[in-house]
């Protein structure tokens, strides 16, 4: 059953000229800048290194407006 079209349609490499290259580099990290947030806890992949400043800072916001310092304080010492 070398020739079954349902196996040969599933098949990757087949259909991989088919494939626009934008879908085939999802989650992979060529051709972007890393940056380093949380003393190294957290690292967010960019395209455009000119823009690493702006997302520590937004990064930053975010955290702050999720978990407020007085919150963080609070809890670290009870756990």
């Amino acid at each position: 059953m070398k020739n079954d079209k349902l196996d040969n349609r599933s098949s990757l490499a087949l259909n991989k000229s088919k494939i626009p290259a934008e879908k085939l580099l999802m989650g992979s990290t060529k051709g972007k800048f890393p940056v380093v947030m949380d003393d190294g806890k957290t690292i967010v992949y960019i395209s455009d290194e000119s823009k690493a400043e702006e997302t520590r800072l937004k990064y930053k916001l975010l955290r702050e407006s999720r978990f407020p310092a007085h919150l963080l304080k609070y809890r670290s010492k009870t756990a």
